[in-house]
């Protein structure tokens, strides 16, 4: 599979590049299937130039041809990995790809509104491609481990995520970095989510999730002191408390890519994407109200 990359403001698209292309890292990283031969740079309202100018040089030296549009990567390539950290600009980056028939993968986070959201998922319905969005929180070997035990531990009654919460305006909220701890909520609980609280402040902020089934999920995100990514899941016969070792979570990721690529089926259904969006909206608004109990769909 010969993927494009579209926005170069991440380091992403160099580690990415790395596992793709087995260049610059350790064999047990490598992922087969796929190689990202072409991309476009593009602009950037969050990554000061300098940073992304490196970024380009990198994967430009590890054989990855520029073009000047992103149309021109139609042709060349098999699949699109949208990656531009701004959410907002998602939408149409990603638009002349599915209008062309091929699979996308779009970066954290899939958009900044569940309006966007829902305009990416109709996109490719319409055009009949997949189109799949993640952290690479999701995919953490201590969540596969607790899936594959599962006959042991029961099921997840309840979860506590954390990562670190860095803000920027380009992507308000938590849609910015706190998604990790989202994203590895939602892994845990699945989705079902109804209504949020959230109490903010500068240093952290914890947004409290009732689930349609009565159950109970959590995040921190944390902006001051030690920071790291974590959860605690309440299953049926153990607690399950495990700090995430975020070695391998790029290579985790893009199996899950590669094979959606491959397989044209996408690995996660587009509406807890969704509904992600959804809870890091609503979260905002509860925060904005000291804490009020908000719906994440009104």
């Amino acid at each position: 599979m010969r993927i494009g990359i579209v926005g170069l403001d991440t380091s992403h698209v160099v580690q990415f590049t790395m596992r793709l292309n087995h260049v610059d890292i350790e064999e047990e990283q490598w992922v087969e299937g796929a190689q990202i031969v072409a991309g476009f740079p593009g602009t950037s309202k969050v990554t000061d130039d300098d940073t992304r100018a490196e970024y380009t040089a990198t994967v430009a030296g590890y054989g990855v041809e520029l073009v000047d549009a992103p149309e021109e990567l139609i042709g060349m390539i098999d699949a699109a990995m949208i990656e531009f950290q701004e959410g907002a600009k998602h939408l149409e980056a990603a638009r002349p790809f599915l209008e062309a028939g091929l699979p996308v993968f779009v970066d954290k986070p899939f958009t900044c509104s569940v309006g966007d959201a829902r305009a990416l998922a109709e996109l490719a319905e319409a055009n009949d491609v997949p189109v799949f969005s993640s952290s690479s929180l999701r995919y953490v070997l201590e969540i596969q481990q607790l899936k594959t035990e599962q006959d042991k531990a029961g099921e997840v009654l309840g979860a506590m995520a954390y990562s670190p919460a860095s803000l920027h305006p380009e992507n308000p909220g938590l849609f910015h970095y706190g998604i990790h701890a989202v994203e590895t909520l939602y892994a845990l609980m699945g989705p079902g989510c109804q209504e949020v609280w959230c109490a903010y402040e500068g240093g952290a902020e914890v947004v409290v999730g009732r689930w349609q089934d009565e159950r109970i999920g959590s995040i921190r995100g944390t902006r001051a002191g030690a920071q790291g990514y974590g959860f605690t899941a309440w299953c049926e016969s153990e607690v399950r408390a495990c700090s995430i070792d975020t070695s391998y979570i790029y290579r985790e990721l893009l199996k899950k890519v590669v094979g959606m690529f491959e397989s044209g089926i996408a690995p996660l259904d587009i509406e807890e994407t969704i509904e992600i969006v959804a809870f890091i909206e609503a979260a905002a608004k509860s925060a904005q109200t000291r804490g009020r109990a908000t719906l994440l769909f009104e």
